[in-house]
């Protein structure tokens, strides 16, 4: 497996030596990477990875051949084994979904704990134990419209909870194709007023003083005029998100490349905002989102980006969020419509076809805060919804 790792990164181009491989060898010997797929992950970056510009080849190897993922300790290694090797999936009709019994988050939570102390061999197909394909709310590759995913691949969009440590990208602020245009329509943003002290030349003014004096020159001073607009820019990252990472780098390309805006500030989240927001998804690095409520002023323009595409309860439960290890005791909905009500002006921008908004998360998202398609034409017209107080 190891030795995977490194051809893969050959193969996506990041130069690693062969002895800078040895001396990852000789670490492991030693034991550095103290038996932990997180900690190898962070000891083989150091040792392999000489430049950040090869960050992305490098989660992208790694994924390929760990699976992005570390899985809780209290999940035993044979179910894990089990879960390696998955049956196809099995796809049900709406209809059939709809008379699956689907049990509330700590019910699924407590049915988790006890049939973990319960198996005793490997399930596939079935209703009720750990395992792969069938109705089960536990494993993957099923069809159980409302389960914890452990293990294997997402797909469905249908899990409550995620039992896997997890890592999601910030989105790059280098990508230059398509930027121009995106950066034309926030530039609608601007609002100019005059500020500081009179030591800016008016060349009108100027011009017209002088021409006034029958030609004899009358320099004319004002106070620069300046942008007033500060943005606050909120990214959902990760997960169903994935395919519209272009799309969004984009956007926050252009954002961060303009100068005229008196204040930008951009955090993440996933899926759904909660009692923190993230600086830096990928490190986990974060501040508490009331923090962001207090110390930013309702003037801001509040841009939040997401396709609000997500299981019911993570948006409306307690302890609803995706990730198996973070708890929020305030639902997701609540904290949106905390920030509703202290900002004047947010949109939402969705990258999901405007079709697919039925969704029933979707939809009530979209009761919280201005909704528009994230395209040019959808971009100009949140624009212009952000000149009007909310």
């Amino acid at each position: 497996m190891f030795l995977n790792l490194f051809y893969s990164l050959r193969a996506l181009k990041v130069p690693v030596s062969v002895t800078e491989w040895m001396t990852l060898m000789e670490a492991l010997d030693k034991g550095h990477a103290q038996g932990s797929l997180v900690d190898f992950y962070n000891l083989a970056r150091a040792i392999l990875i000489k430049s950040e510009a090869f960050y992305d080849q490098y989660d992208q190897a790694f994924a390929h051949v760990f699976k992005d993922a570390e899985l809780p300790d209290d999940i035993r290694q044979e179910i894990l084994d089990w879960l390696a090797d998955p049956l196809n999936r099995l796809e049900l009709p709406e209809e059939e979904l709809a008379k699956i019994r689907q049990m509330d988050l700590e019910e699924l939570l407590k049915e988790l704990e006890k049939r973990l102390q319960e198996q005793d061999e490997r399930h596939d197909g079935g209703g009720r134990w750990i395992g792969t394909g069938g109705t089960s709310p536990f494993g993957h590759s099923g069809a159980n419209p409302g389960g914890i995913r452990i293990g294997g691949p997402g797909g469905g969009g249908r899990a409550v909870q995620i039992a896997a440590a997890r890592r999601f990208k910030n989105y790059r602020t280098d990508v230059t194709l398509d930027v121009r245009q995106v950066k034309m329509a926030l530039k609608k943003l601007r609002q100019f007023a005059k500020e500081g002290p009179e030591d800016f030349l008016d060349i009108e003014a100027t011009i017209d003083k002088t021409c006034k004096e029958a030609g004899e020159i009358e320099l004319v001073f004002t106070r620069e005029r300046k942008n007033k607009v500060r943005v606050l820019l909120l990214m959902d990252s990760g997960g169903s998100m994935n395919p519209y990472a272009r799309l969004v780098d984009r956007l926050f390309s252009a954002a961060h490349q303009m100068t005229h805006f008196r204040d930008l500030k951009s955090y993440y989240f996933h899926n759904c905002i909660y009692q923190d927001i993230f600086t830096d998804i990928y490190t986990s690095d974060s501040e508490p989102t009331g923090n962001l409520i207090r110390n930013l002023g309702a003037d801001y323009k509040v841009i939040i980006v997401g396709d609000a595409f997500m299981a019911p309860s993570e948006l409306v439960s307690v302890g609803g969020a995706i990730d198996y290890y973070y708890h929020n005791e305030i639902a997701g909905l609540d904290w949106l419509q905390r920030i509703a009500d202290h900002f004047r002006y947010c949109v939402w921008l969705n990258p999901m076809p405007e079709r697919a908004w039925r969704h029933p998360t979707i939809a009530t998202v979209a009761k919280v805060f201005p909704m528009f398609p994230l395209t040019l034409d959808g971009l100009d017209e949140a624009v212009r919804a952000l000149m009007v107080r909310h």
